[in-house]
């Protein structure tokens, strides 16, 4: 019997794991297909502050930004790239909203004016009116970062005190009265003093088998990867202030904006796309043409460079936008880690280091009272 199972092996799984060990727990991972295998495997790797409100996610952006600095420092073997980003815009309006903006945020930044944007970005289009340069932003490797956390747990924190168990599917959960003792699986019964909930897209499926409702459901985003290049040609993060407003929106439909960025590999990886559709997988040429589009009127040279894959994930989105994190009163004993849309990789640090305290009956560094889990209307839409 483990003291924790984590449901879920992406990256915010592997931190709720890394911190529940460090922490002096035994804990076990299930996942019913690879490591990183759902939206982690499908994600950028955004380790980001600039797009984030003033508010509670922001406060725990900035937490997580600092806590992945540590585990690179201590750790690393994730490819942490403290490149920072460039938000840019198009027109002196938009330009006045992003300064706005980054001074609500209270976080290091600089104004750019237009005629400082190539001293940042040489490559980058002319025309546009300024941007904000962010230093904290960061990207990582995030399959590499899920593997090397719970890797790192399982070889730092005790004989035995992580325990990795893949192609096990949960089925439901045991209880003893009102309480979550465990789960049921393909492979059996297994209890533990609690249960966490880190299914990501899949959050909400496997509440609603606890009896409790978290509306999560896929947003759909597609990327783009480019051959190798012999030379990097774009040195920040840089992404355009649309980029903001669609990570905040409420639209089932489609929106994209241009984010682009390099890789240690040399590739350039191009998004971002959004749209509630279900679990579809089909791909998109309109929405890839339109990708491509936007980053090469960003970066005119990228007219020149050939794709050579695309790939797509699911966001696991919640209405209000706010990750679920905590304990569930209505479910004695299931704790949940899920609902971060497309900031779970950035987020996943703070998440896994806040839920540990919680399991271990600390008081958190920040208060969770926005993310509790019973905090949606009955039959919210969805």
């Amino acid at each position: 019997m483990s003291d924790v199972i984590v449901v879920g092996a992406g990256v915010v799984g592997a931190a709720c794991a890394y911190y529940a060990a460090r922490a002096g727990l035994d804990v076990t991972v299930l996942d019913r297909g690879p490591v990183a295998g759902g939206t982690t495997g499908a994600g950028e790797g955004n380790v980001l502050v600039s797009d984030k409100e003033p508010g509670p996610e922001l406060e725990l952006a900035l937490l997580s930004s600092r806590l992945w600095r540590e585990l690179a420092a201590t750790g690393g073997g994730f490819e942490y790239e403290p490149k920072g980003g460039l938000v840019v815009a198009e027109t002196p309006d938009v330009q006045e909203r992003l300064v706005e903006l980054a001074a609500e945020q209270d976080v290091p930044h600089e104004v750019v004016p237009a005629d400082g944007l190539r001293a940042l970005e040489p490559e980058l289009a002319g025309g546009l009116a300024g941007g904000v340069h962010y230093p904290q932003d960061a990207q990582v490797q995030p399959m590499l970062a899920a593997a090397r956390l719970l890797r790192h747990g399982a070889d730092s924190f005790g004989r035995g005190a992580l325990k990795v168990r893949l192609g096990v599917t949960v089925t439901g959960f045991t209880r003893s009265g009102d309480r979550v003792t465990g789960v049921r699986t393909s492979e059996g019964d297994m209890l533990a003093g609690a249960v966490v909930n880190a299914a990501g897209t899949w959050g909400g499926e496997l509440a609603a088998r606890a009896g409790v409702t978290l509306p999560i459901l896929p947003r759909r985003g597609f990327i783009l990867v480019t051959e190798p290049l012999p030379r990097p040609l774009i040195r920040h993060k840089v992404y355009t202030a649309a980029y903001v407003t669609n990570v905040a929106s409420d639209s089932a439909g489609l929106e994209t904006s241009a984010v682009v960025e390099g890789t240690p590999a040399g590739t350039v990886l191009i998004g971002a796309s959004r749209e509630r559709v279900g679990f579809d997988r089909t791909t998109s040429l309109p929405v890839l043409s339109r990708l491509a589009a936007q980053a090469v009127a960003l970066f005119p040279a990228l007219r020149e460079v050939r794709a050579i894959r695309s790939y797509c994930g699911f966001r696991p989105y919640c209405p209000d936008h706010l990750p679920v994190i905590g304990a569930d009163p209505r479910a004695p004993g299931l704790h949940h880690a899920c609902g971060h849309e497309g900031a779970g990789i950035g987020l996943a640090p703070a998440t896994g280091h806040l839920l540990a305290q919680v399991l271990t009956g600390r008081r958190p560094d920040l208060d969770l009272w926005p993310f509790r889990p019973d905090r949606f209307r009955s039959g919210e839409d969805r």
